[in-house]
């Protein structure tokens, strides 16, 4: 039978404070878990490929080790929102710095702990914000395991890194998109390119499941690029209410033919080894897109996974 003791982990909270996900979570041999309602942290990496790890105090559960800056969650808070605000709160993260890549699981059924992987796209020292941390540092990823590490992040680490050099991007063939769905948007191209984005930054607030790209078993955040040519170059831009992450929908207004841009974006992506998918229904592009050494999904695929 797993029990709740609404206990703190070690130095004192005002009762004031406490939100009710503080708690530990005790499983049937005794083994206790921090965050009744889960516990969530981020694994960031900078443009050098190294990663922010947090010298936990003495008094944390399994004290002076190193770990990622992480927590309890929020009750109803989504996993990638309460690693990016416990990230805040005990390590200075910007809002928006983080563009997340990849959320990993691991799920005891009565207690979770979701590693968000994600990339600092803009650049920031951390800094000691709360009395949990001794220090605060950018490790390079060949370093992490000379440290003594938080046995729950050994063993996720292991994993982890494996899946760092995974990068999924999709280039979007708008125009090929919008005309596959007869709902009038030959009226107004660039208010149906409109409707295309916002749809997608939702989808790219969330994540897309393993099997929509054929990856191993974690909610991924590919890069997307949706090129827009014609009259739905006016189109807006994305909108960028995307919380607290940055966000991975990415514009290009074609100067002209819209095929030769997305062939040019797919082999460019390619090349910079990326794992890519472009969406069209167009044969002779997705030629060109499978010779450049890319997927290719038809439209039903991303409408699929749109929202309403």
């Amino acid at each position: 039978m797993v029990r709740i003791e609404p206990l703190e982990p070690g130095g004192p909270r005002p009762l004031a404070n406490r939100d009710p996900g503080d708690a530990w979570v005790v499983a049937p041999d005794g083994t206790r878990y921090w965050g009744r309602f889960g516990a969530a942290g981020l694994l960031a990496l900078d443009a050098e490929g190294r990663v922010l790890l947090q010298h936990r105090v003495s008094w944390s559960h399994f004290g002076d080790t190193w770990a990622l800056p992480g927590g309890a969650r929020h009750e109803g808070e989504s996993a990638c929102g309460g690693a990016l605000r416990e990230a805040r709160e005990e390590a200075g993260v910007p809002v928006g710095a983080i563009r997340p890549r990849l959320l990993s699981v691991f799920d005891l059924g009565y207690w979770t702990y979701t590693t968000l992987v994600g990339d600092a796209v803009v650049p920031f020292e951390p800094r000691i914000t709360d009395p949990e941390s001794r220090e605060l540092a950018w490790v390079p990823a060949d370093e992490v395991d000379a440290r003594p590490l938080h046995p729950g992040f050994a063993d996720s680490w292991r994993m982890l890194r494996r899946e760092l050099s995974r990068r999924p991007a999709v280039v979007v063939d708008a125009a090929n998109v919008v005309g596959s769905v007869p709902d009038g948007w030959w009226r107004d191209r660039a208010g149906a390119a409109e409707k295309l984005l916002s749809r997608l930054a939702a989808i790219d607030r969330e994540g897309l499941p393993a099997a929509a790209l054929e990856l191993p078993e974690h909610t991924w955040f590919p890069e997307w690029t949706v090129v827009l040519e014609g009259q739905a170059r006016g189109a807006a831009d994305v909108p960028t209410d995307a919380g607290e992450a940055a966000s991975a929908v990415r514009v290009v207004r074609a100067p002209g033919e819209g095929d030769d841009t997305i062939a040019a974006e797919a082999a460019a992506l390619v090349e910079a080894g990326r794992e890519v998918t472009v969406v069209t229904g167009d044969r002779e592009l997705a030629g060109r897109a499978a010779d450049a050494g890319a997927a290719v999904r038809g439209p039903r695929w991303l409408l699929d996974l749109l929202p309403a």
